[in-house]
């Protein structure tokens, strides 16, 4: 489903108010368009929220909770999770309205926010506490206890636009399941997604003394600031990062920081199945996915074939509108995206790198571009290009192209191509990643995984179980039995020795 001739997008969704805050929609801000990036036009306005509105809505949230037994969440979690899947057509409207997504592309995306809710329902048992092998050590004679497992407090969850909606749903499912209150400050660039995701989150049941949802920039820095908040759930770029660590008192910080992920085919790969992969993983949602392979490390045998396999299915795909079912791949989210795509693509290929498609620029559509003979020291080798480009390379050696893989400073995830179990699982040892995927490329994810990297890739890991544990903490309650005996004790204070 797509808005039909002439219905605007507003049509499809308009945000009830601009931010919900101390139980209730409301506009208590500016207002801040939100623009298609494909068309420039406005498809829809929310509040640009700043330290006031913060300050009013954890206010609230840290005096309003009341009881909201687990399972209630649970249960509540479930609903949402059916009325997302009820409603994925308007759903993906929204986020191909904001978004760089393609229909395909944000029609998959609503079906993934969808099981990352009822996923979340599921992770319950996640919250069991246990008891404490008091018996286990001499100190703990007389000793019975157990632990559960604690809301950490107020969640400050913030959101990129890549992922305008299962991004949200992975930060709000496992939060609000383990107890705790939160405030979404969903992207400028894509809020509509998050608003609409939090307008059926209550309808299902979730108190408004749990939840909050602000817009702006402004927001953002009042948000992490504020002492009161126990825990920042970030996704986005390092620089971003390094400020919200800035800010604040001591406490946890969750952050999800994308990845410059390499593709390795060994020798006995089959050419056609890891030409697909790369182009697939390469230039799905224009390359703005932080799995997203962008370089393509090959077995010299492979490289001349894998190279042509790539170039000829680079070439066959579709770049244009969003709406059009049959586009593979769409603008990118800003002009400004893209310029900076091009400059670093214009750039590579001053220090020596081969252009061998792709790479223009027309408004916020950027070709995908296939590049070789990327120096190791180019910008476009070592960061994060976030962009439909990919770098393709031979090698000679495992060990060297591993070397090669683990030499940028992010660590997300990697894909390995081979029919060798030894061959796949030396390059799972060495290859210093969050997730080693055989056989297929770096650009896959179910939502129940453990979800993280090493190095600048972040902080943390979501994935919901492993996010449910983050947003609680372990309680102990422990009863001494019986008086202990006066032996064992230091001249009978009751301490033991």
């Amino acid at each position: 489903m797509t808005a039909a001739a002439g219905e605007s997008f507003a049509d499809v969704f308009s945000p009830p108010g601009g931010a919900y805050l101390e139980g209730r929609w409301s506009w208590p801000a500016d207002v801040l368009e939100v623009t298609d990036p494909e068309t420039g036009e406005v498809v829809g306005a929310v509040s640009d929220a700043g330290a006031a509105e913060v300050d009013r809505a954890i206010s609230y949230l840290a005096v309003s909770q009341g009881e909201w037994p687990l399972w209630a969440r649970r249960e509540t979690l479930t609903r949402a999770a059916g009325l997302v899947a009820d409603r994925a057509a308007q759903l993906a409207d929204v986020i191909v309205a904001e978004a760089s997504k393609t229909v395909r592309e944000a029609t998959s995306e609503v079906r993934r926010a969808a099981e990352t809710l009822r996923l979340s329902a599921e992770a319950a048992s996640v919250l069991d506490g246990r008891t404490v092998p008091f018996g286990n050590s001499p100190r703990g004679d007389g000793w019975l206890g157990w632990y559960t497992r604690e809301p950490v407090g107020i969640v400050a969850a913030i959101t990129p636009y890549n992922d305008p909606l299962n991004l949200v749903a992975h930060k709000l499912g496992p939060a609000l399941l383990a107890g705790n209150a939160v405030i979404l400050k969903p992207s400028e660039l894509t809020p509509l997604s998050a608003f609409a995701l939090v307008e059926i989150l209550l309808e299902a049941g979730v108190p408004g003394s749990r939840l909050a949802l602000l817009t702006g920039l402004g927001a953002a820095r009042a948000l992490v600031a504020d002492d009161r908040v126990d825990v920042v759930s970030f996704t986005g770029g390092r620089r971003t990062a390094d400020l919200v660590a800035q800010e604040g008192r001591a406490r946890k910080l969750l952050m999800e920081l994308g990845g410059n992920n390499a593709l390795i085919a060994c020798s006995d790969a089959d050419p056609a199945d890891v030409a697909v992969a790369i182009v697939d993983g390469a230039f799905g949602v224009a390359g703005q996915n932080c799995l997203s392979v962008q370089r393509a490390l090959i077995a010299q045998p492979l490289y001349d074939d894998v190279l042509e396999r790539v170039l000829a299915l680079t070439a066959d795909l579709r770049v244009g509108s969003k709406l059009d079912p049959l586009t593979d791949v769409g603008p990118m989210i800003t002009v400004d995206a893209a310029v900076g795509v091009e400059a670093a693509v214009t750039a590579a290929v001053g220090e020596g790198a081969n252009l061998r498609c792709g790479g223009r620029r027309a408004a916020a559509f950027v070709t995908p571009a296939v590049l070789t003979d990327v120096p190791h020291g180019a910008d476009l080798w070592r960061e994060e290009v976030f962009g439909p480009v990919v770098l393709i390379e031979p090698f000679a050696d495992l060990s060297a192209a591993i070397d090669a893989a683990n030499e940028v400073d992010t660590g997300l995830q990697a894909g390995v191509f081979t029919r060798d179990i030894e061959c796949a699982l030396d390059a799972a040892d060495r290859l210093r990643v969050g997730a080693v995927l055989v056989n297929s490329s770096s650009d896959f994810r179910i939502d129940a995984m453990p979800f993280g990297g090493f190095k600048s890739s972040g902080v943390g890991r979501e994935g919901i179980t492993t996010a449910v544990e983050s947003f609680s903490e372990p309680k102990i309650v422990a009863i001494r039995r019986r008086q202990l005996d006066p032996a064992q004790t230091t001249a009978g204070t009751g301490r033991l020795r």
